[in-house]
């Protein structure tokens, strides 16, 4: 069982108070708190799988910290953990006996009948050292089909004194067998926050490219180019970095199966943070293209995501009928549907593209 790793997770201490940017998700969980009422299974979706993570793991320590307060979050009073007892830091650094995280391991990345196995002959086992057992599902949409059947009756009828967490970046993808077991969640805020906006400069020279007279095909390949140069950027700077911090570099003479094991776990690591950042990206174009559609409709600017880009978002909205603007956001989403299917990814990015109307 892969427990996970709490450096590559990038979680931070932290409590329900904290979660500023989840006050509806928060919200929800206080009353069902604070009423006795929690569900024992839920799906947290949203766009940042780290997001996900960061309220899963929260709502585990407020379940089983050693000292919970009744605190101020999300506009109201609720009980909140206290983020330094023992269990929570035990928590927060994913070594609680009782608090268990299931990852994509496999080189295919999906979530295998023998984890799925695991965490069903655990989670009936009374809790070793806290009042709940808790299971956390991270890429649920990556749960197998065998693995997912096998976990079914536990998942509609968990043990006392147990929650069930599964974590997804697209539900679409997460068998209807599942998701009607569970209580849906959806975690985020609906504006994208200074910090994301940071990560996507690449976008200013898209929006530009974009808006510029060269919309013909030659301007289309233009544009694949900015964005396979920003996916090829990243998926550079993810292999270097979880490389780098890979046994494999500091265990030269290890067992060659215990090397082939490591390469496994790397290989799926940097495919799973691949795809997260390629969704970012992705996202964020996504974001661009809502500006054209809002600017379509006459909608003020100060709607805007990017409004750094605001020249060229009303050029190119200018061309463009409301209608027209709103398929590109169809097209967006069905482009990542397919990415999400396995298909080629740069031929699927390139017919994409060539689709859009700008």
């Amino acid at each position: 069982m892969m427990h996970g790793n709490p450096q590559m997770t990038g979680n931070r201490a932290m409590a329900f108070s904290e979660l500023t940017d989840q006050h509806q998700a928060v919200a929800l969980l206080q009353r069902s708190l604070e009423r006795g009422r929690l569900g024992h299974a839920y799906l947290f979706t949203g766009s940042r799988i780290a997001e996900l993570e960061t309220v899963a793991r929260t709502l585990a320590k407020t379940l089983n910290c050693q000292s919970p307060s009744r605190r101020a979050a999300a506009g109201a009073v609720g009980v909140d953990c206290c983020d330094h007892c023992p269990a929570c830091r035990k928590i927060d650094g994913h070594t609680h006996a009782d608090v268990q995280w299931i990852r994509p391991e496999s080189k295919s990345r999906v979530i295998l009948i023998e984890q799925m196995r695991e965490v069903m002959q655990t989670i009936y086992l009374k809790p070793a050292e806290a009042p709940f057992k808790v299971a956390i599902i991270v890429e649920a949409d990556r749960l197998n089909i065998q693995a997912a059947n096998a976990f079914l009756k536990t998942l509609e009828e968990p043990p006392p004194r147990s929650i069930l967490m599964l974590l997804t970046t697209d539900a679409q993808r997460v068998l209807e067998t599942v998701l009607s077991r569970c209580l849906r969640l959806n975690v985020g805020g609906d504006t994208l926050r200074a910090e994301d906006l940071a990560q996507h400069t690449w976008l200013r020279a898209f929006a530009e490219a974009a808006a510029s007279e060269q919309t013909g095909l030659l301007g289309r390949y233009r544009l694949l180019g900015v964005l396979l140069a920003e996916l090829s950027a990243r998926k550079a700077s993810i292999e270097q970095s979880l490389t780098a911090s890979s046994p494999i570099q500091r265990y030269e003479d290890a067992e060659p199966t215990l090397r082939s094991k490591w390469e496994d776990e790397l290989a799926a690591a940097i495919e799973a943070e691949y795809r997260r950042q390629r969704a970012e990206v992705l996202g964020a174009l996504q974001w661009w293209l809502r500006d054209v559609w809002l600017a379509c409709l006459k909608i003020g600017p100060e709607r805007d995501s990017f409004p750094e880009q605001a020249a060229s978002t009303q050029t190119v909205a200018a061309r463009l009928s409301a209608p027209e603007a709103a398929e590109n956001l169809q097209q967006i989403e069905r482009m990542q549907w397919l990415l999400a299917s396995n298909v080629q990814e740069a031929l699927t990015l390139e017919v994409s593209l060539l689709k859009l109307r700008l």
